[in-house]
Order: C-alpha cells, then structure tokens, then sequence
C-alpha cells in the first residue's frame, strides 16, 4: 500500500511539473521598446493648459527633480499675484518655473552642472575631437508656454594644455566649437 501512495504521488508531482509552460527562446518576445511623449499636461487652468515637456536626460537626479517638479501642486499659492516663480533644486543644478495669475506655467527653465551625458553627444564628441578628455559641462534647457527654447549641452573639452568649449544638441550635433 505505501509503495502505491508513493508511485501515486510521483506521478502527481511530474504531471503538475510538465504542466509549467516553459520559457520561450525568442528574444523579441518580452522586449519593451520605449516610446517618448512629447509632454505632459500638469493642470487644467480654465480653457487653457499647463504644458511641461520633460526632458529625456540620461541623468537619474535631473530626471528625479523634473518628476518632482511634475508631482508639484501649486495649490492656491498664485492667487492675488501676477505671476509666481517656483524654483527646486539639487546639489548640481536647479528648475525653475513661473506661472501666471490663472495657474498657468508659461515658462521653465532647467539649470544643471556636471551630469551624465547622452551616450549620442559622447560619441559625437570622440569622433570629432580624439585624444580629448571632457572637463566639465552644463545642460541648459528652457521652454515658454510648452515650447522648447534652448535643449544644449555647453561643454569644456581639454587635450595637454588647450581648451575648447563646444555647444552640442542632445542628438550629439556640434552646433559650436569655440
């Protein structure tokens, strides 16, 4: 009898085993592939909207503060003023936004030092300058009622004793090499 619960049970637990679908060797299957949207509505004011449009930065902290920002409710704070600034910061930079009397933001300006640079502007920049090294760089980026005004990395390269600063697009275009 004990023989017969035992095979019983073995044969139970290989059933539910070759019952588990087994992963699949495609590598398509599972993949995500990451989809940009062009901007985000913070708050309705009135027939108007507040438009902010992120910036994909590579840098976690920059990405971080621009979602905080996002997350900000701005209460009833700009009532009785005609505009408001509202200004964050971080230990390598800062965002700052101003809304007018109805709530509405109509302009951002994002400051920031010494960030993680997209791998596009990296490459960019060693292909056209080898044997440089990058000293340091600024992101400047700023938009007025949800357009992009200026999206630029300001950025000081060194070789021995020269030094040349470069304005680079975040697509790794060189716009100007000082």
């Amino acid at each position: 009898m004990k023989t017969f619960i035992v095979i019983l049970l073995i044969l139970g637990f290989t059933t539910f085993s070759y019952s588990q679908k087994q992963p699949e060797t495609d590598k398509q299957e599972g993949r995500m592939d990451i989809i940009n949207l062009p901007e985000i509505v913070i708050k309705k004011a009135g027939a108007d909207f507040s438009v902010y449009v992120p910036d994909n930065n590579p840098d976690t902290d920059v990405r971080r503060l621009e979602e905080k920002f996002i997350a900000y409710d701005l209460g009833k704070d700009y009532e009785g003023n005609e505009t408001y600034l509202v200004t964050m910061y971080i230990k390598n930079g800062s965002l700052s936004a101003t809304y007018d009397e109805n709530g509405k933001l109509t302009r951002v300006v994002e400051n920031y030092k010494n960030v993680k640079l997209p791998s596009e502007v990296i490459y960019s920049i060693y292909k056209k300058y080898p044997e440089w090294s990058i000293v340091n760089d600024k992101f400047l980026y700023s938009q007025d009622e949800g357009d992009i005004l200026k999206k630029q990395y300001n950025i000081k390269i060194k070789k021995n004793d020269k030094i040349r600063k470069l304005v680079v697009h975040p697509d790794g275009e060189i716009v100007k090499g000082l």
